[in-house]
């Protein structure tokens, strides 16, 4: 039992493009008035740490027991929104520690999904099937858990990282865009931790539920202000999912990544233009690419932790 708040001065590392969240659970002892505004402790149960890195927090095992393509199943791991960018790394990196994968985007990728497939399958040897599903319709999500219970035999991780990110002055947003927008980025998350959570309940082994937040759930931009709310209720759904499941074993936690050089954050970028604040954030975007290739972010999620609220092996890079 730990607070990362004695690990502070490690947070503070120069070239700040990305930031992250994790749950974990924290001594009585630990003293988070003491640490910056943006340090939140949801009475010593949930801590949320943004720190600035090059790379995102890992939770890994040492490198001498890291999973090889021939080693024994860790579990099943579902990632939404992985055809490309964030998903797709995390998709490699989880399939490369061992677990089986379950791919997921909305018809209009299938392709993506199934050359992604390809690539995993012959590079890791493990099992991947794909899940087309839109995530803003319940009765898709519900079926997609299905079809991964029923093909690789049960789900231990789910991360929720599908979304969209339109930019644009608030009163130029519509109802429309404001209902779509929170529909996928908002009620796709909490379908995902509801069927998942409901999975994992009745296999009574655990498991892991990851969200996608984003530096705007902590900080509003200009021309931003729709996808800024919409990860703001990640954060705050996250928050109280990890205080719900946690008697079932299940851990909750999100990742808050800042600029990040992806399809997305590039086709915002072109968005906001010459925007002020809005531009300044996004400079990072074409100065480094977070991203790069299959597996450059992080591996979240070892079995041997997954019981644990994120107080496996933490290391910073």
């Amino acid at each position: 039992m730990f607070c990362p708040a004695s690990f502070w001065p490690l947070f503070r590392l120069r070239g700040a493009i990305a930031s992250a969240a994790f749950s974990v659970p924290v001594s009585p002892s630990c003293y988070c008035s003491d640490l910056p505004i943006f340090f939140t402790c949801s009475f010593h149960r949930l801590t949320l740490v943004p720190f600035t890195a090059r790379i995102l927090v890992r939770l890994t095992l040492p490198p001498s027991q890291n999973m090889s393509s021939t080693s024994e199943s860790q579990g099943v791991a579902l990632i939404t929104g992985s055809s490309q960018g964030i998903g797709r790394a995390i998709a490699f990196r989880l399939a490369r520690d061992g677990f089986d994968i379950a791919l997921n985007d909305v018809s209009a990728k299938t392709g993506k999904l199934k050359e992604t497939r390809k690539t995993i399958e012959e590079e890791t040897g493990r099992r991947v099937i794909v899940c087309v599903a839109d995530i803003s319709a319940e009765e898709e999500v519900k079926g997609m858990v299905a079809t991964v219970v029923k093909d690789l035999g049960g789900l231990d991780v789910m991360v929720a990282n599908a979304g969209i990110c339109p930019c644009g002055p608030l009163n130029d947003v519509t109802i429309d865009a404001w209902d779509h927008t929170f529909s996928i980025n908002a009620r796709g998350t909490f379908l995902c931790y509801k069927y998942a959570s409901l999975q994992m309940i009745a296999q009574g082994r655990g498991g892991r539920i990851i969200g996608a937040s984003s530096a705007a759930g902590k900080k509003g931009y200009e021309l931003m202000g729709i996808y800024c709310s919409t990860k703001f209720a990640v954060r705050g759904l996250t928050q109280a999912a990890a205080l719900e499941y946690g008697k079932h074993g299940i851990t909750v936690n999100a990742y808050c990544p800042g600029a990040i050089d992806t399809d997305m954050s590039r086709k915002a970028a072109e968005e906001l233009g010459g925007s002020g604040s809005s531009d300044a954030a996004f400079n990072a975007v074409r100065q480094m690419n977070v991203y790069q290739g299959e597996g450059y972010l992080m591996s979240l999620l070892p079995s041997q932790y997954k019981r644990k609220s994120g107080s496996g092996t933490l290391r910073f890079y």
